[in-house]
């Protein structure tokens, strides 16, 4: 191969140093942009009065918003053959504009029109975003998916508190003005990332079968953690206040609890990442999913500030396995990044989804005490196919 070819300058920026400032500013673009996707469940008892909705159509709000996930790996495809870095950029701005102008639908159509092009924007930023991240973190991929997931948690945190503070002072029309950060996001990514170095690398027929079966060696035993971390992630972000209530907890109470392991989640993400650069993937993992299972079993049995205590631990461990996740992935096929992240996110939407669903049938069928413990055995019995994960292939 000519020493002029742009493939043989690339690898070195990429594996041999953490560009921290770089790689903050996508986790700080992350931020912005799921401070956006998070206005759907505080506004969802506001678009079924003044649409007139019933539950079941209000709650497909939120499927249209994530449906888009299922073509990361078409994405992630893409980004494989040109590079995508325009997407990080442009997807914050895009996604603003669309979810602060919720308020203008008139009717039902319109607003899933506009989910559907905001989860695509979504879907599209999340199929590339952590894979640049990834590229400009060297060796310390742990580390840059710790930083990437910090980003997004703080995003879904801050989401909720902006976009009802919000309503309690004007309409939901006048919230439009909420669309400038996302602007300015896009502006600063654009100015931020033209210092990058370039880590994209063209890969001859990314698509093809020999790496779709090159993948899945990975992808069998990530499917049944995924799935095993899906019932917890259920019970502890969306059944969380429901069990509280059904518990005798005030509504306040309730929603403190969330906020509390949303916070934790912020530091279990960083720590995770960095504890697994430093001690290992799979061990870092392995203690993970039995530490955060065992302190859910805790939450289940305690009561008072313990309870709460065991609750907030439970978030910071099972919150802080997803970069530890992301990183295998990543290493384990550097050549084809966009298209291994992206199919790993497809699969999380789609298992997460089932998950949360069979969640609830069993909260219904036995009570959510019965599937809060069951979350956490599920957990558990996770275990034995952390041994399965292929070994990354060494840093060359």
């Amino acid at each position: 191969m000519p020493a002029s070819n742009p493939q043989d300058a690339l690898p070195e920026p990429r594996r041999d140093a953490f560009h921290h400032a770089h790689v903050t500013d996508i986790a700080a673009g992350h931020a912005i942009h799921d401070t956006y996707t998070g206005f759907l469940p505080p506004l969802l008892p506001h678009l079924m009065t003044s649409l007139a909705l019933n539950n079941t159509q209000a709650g497909l709000l939120s499927t249209f918003l994530q449906f888009p996930s299922i073509f990361q790996p078409v994405i992630g495809v893409l980004g494989d053959r040109v590079s995508l870095r325009w997407i990080v950029i442009i997807a914050p701005a895009l996604t603003a504009i669309l979810m602060s102008m919720l308020g203008w639908s008139n009717s039902y159509l319109l607003l899933a029109v506009i989910l559907l092009a905001a989860g695509l924007s979504s879907a599209a930023f999340h199929a590339t975003a952590p894979v640049l991240a990834g590229a400009l973190s060297g060796q310390e991929v742990g580390k840059g998916m710790g930083f990437w997931m910090v980003g997004g948690e703080l995003g879904r945190a801050l989401g909720p508190i902006i976009i009802v503070t919000t309503l309690h002072f004007m309409s939901l029309q006048a919230a439009s003005w909420l669309m400038i950060p996302g602007f300015l996001a896009s502006f600063l990514l654009a100015l931020r990332l033209r210092s990058a170095p370039e880590t994209f690398q063209p890969q001859e027929n990314p698509a093809s079968w020999a790496v779709m079966k090159a993948i899945l060696p990975l992808f069998i035993p990530l499917m049944g953690l995924i799935a095993a971390r899906s019932l917890m992630l259920a019970a502890l972000s969306t059944y969380l206040p429901t069990y509280l209530t059904q518990t005798g907890s005030a509504i306040w109470t309730a929603g403190a609890a969330l906020t509390f392991v949303e916070i934790a989640g912020i530091a279990g993400a960083y720590a995770g990442g960095l504890a697994s650069d430093r001690f290992g993937r799979s061990r870092v993992l392995a203690i993970t999913m039995l530490v955060s299972s065992i302190f859910l079993l805790l939450f289940l049995q305690l009561n008072g500030g313990v309870k709460l205590m065991a609750l907030i631990f439970s978030g910071f461990f099972a919150l802080s396995i997803a970069p530890v996740i992301m990183a295998i992935v990543q290493e384990t096929y550097p050549h084809q990044r966009s298209l291994a992240n992206g199919v790993y996110m497809a699969l999380s939407f789609l298992i997460r989804s089932a998950a949360t669903i069979l969640f609830g049938i069993v909260g219904d069928t036995v009570g959510l005490s019965w599937a809060f413990m069951l979350s956490a055995i599920v957990m558990m019995l996770g275990l034995p196919l952390i041994r399965h994960l292929p070994k990354p292939p060494p840093a060359s």
